[in-house]
């Protein structure tokens, strides 16, 4: 079994589809491990989005990511990190591909509804970020 961290947006919760967002991913057949819905400050952003720290797009990133309430999740499943990411689809909304949730949801690349780790160092990162300490539920 793998874990994987996974980002309900600011944008996407402003706009109340966390719900269809959530079916989605237990549709899917991954098990949400952990929840908690976070205001992050731009501090916090920042050192989320560190690796980030020398693109262009830094700034703009950190602004939206603390500028309203996400949800973090912790997703489980075989291949969840792969599962996950095609499940959102492309990081820009417009070539995502139909029925991923950034083509349905995402109105851009920064505002595009979802966030998930890109392999699994990152994963146990973003993990440990947002839920440190914490004993996972385990499957079973």
């Amino acid at each position: 079994m793998e874990r994987t961290l996974a980002i309900i947006k600011p944008d996407a919760v402003a706009r109340r589809i966390a719900g269809r967002i959530l079916q989605r991913i237990e549709e899917a057949g991954l098990q949400i491990r952990a929840m908690r819905l976070v205001r992050l400050s731009k501090v916090e952003a920042e050192g989320f989005y560190a690796v980030h720290r020398e693109r262009p797009f830094f700034p703009g990133l950190t602004e939206f990511m603390s500028s309203g309430p996400a949800i973090v999740l912790v997703l489980e499943g075989e291949e969840a990190i792969g599962r996950w990411r095609r499940l959102m689809g492309a990081t820009d909304p417009a070539t995502a591909d139909g029925g991923t949730i950034r083509k349905d949801f995402g109105s851009s690349i920064e505002r595009n509804a979802t966030h998930g780790s890109d392999a699994p160092e990152t994963a146990a990162f973003e993990v440990g970020y947002f839920f440190p300490g914490i004993e996972l539920a385990s499957a079973g």
